[in-house]
């Protein structure tokens, strides 16, 4: 699978609006910030900038604001084991994505109707080791979505991916550099 057809997903914590900018264009931003309450006029900003660039935005752990703001989805974490996501009236084109760590957590995430899987972690990163390719297989053929690989992602594995039969992968440390951070 050649990398220019994969999908590409920017986890984001805060908006830095130059270096978002200084991306390629097809890079989805899922804005994840657990440490704080929900900013509504910081996400709106992400949204409308999103909006004005042609970039999909997800916001992660909420689907009920998600909706309301009219964003393109939602993503729903590891640890998210709540089955309430499939009672929202959603939007045609409204995606849910999701992700898992084990075969547990794949069962979840496939009751939760997410569109597509975020299967981590892939290779050792400073916080995780990852899983390898083998086991990553193995993890991806128990799910019924789409695969997206997160995870230890960088410049020196990226051509890794091609062993994969993955929709995209995504990244924080992948997209920033010294001078931008995450």
């Amino acid at each position: 699978m050649h990398n220019n057809f994969l999908k590409i997903y920017y986890f984001i914590n805060r908006f830095n609006e130059q270096h978002i900018k200084s991306l390629p264009k097809n890079i989805a931003l899922i804005y994840r910030n657990y440490d704080e309450k929900a900013d509504i006029s910081l996400i709106k900003k992400i949204r409308d900038f999103c909006k004005i660039y042609n970039r999909k935005f997800y916001l992660a752990g909420n689907i009920k604001l998600a909706i309301s703001l009219n964003l393109d989805g939602v993503y729903i974490p590891a640890f998210n084991n709540s089955f309430n996501v499939k009672f929202y009236n959603l939007k045609k084109k409204f995606i849910i994505l999701g992700s898992a760590h084990n075969i547990k957590e794949i069962n979840i995430k496939s009751l939760q109707k997410i569109d597509i899987l975020f299967i981590s972690p892939l290779f050792d990163s400073k916080l995780k080791k990852g899983i390898n390719i083998l086991e990553f297989r193995k993890l991806a053929s128990y799910c019924n979505s789409k695969v997206v690989a997160l995870g230890g992602i960088n410049k020196k594995n990226l051509k890794k991916l091609s062993l994969l039969n993955i929709s995209g992968f995504a990244g924080i440390t992948f997209f920033c550099t010294k001078k931008n951070g995450p």
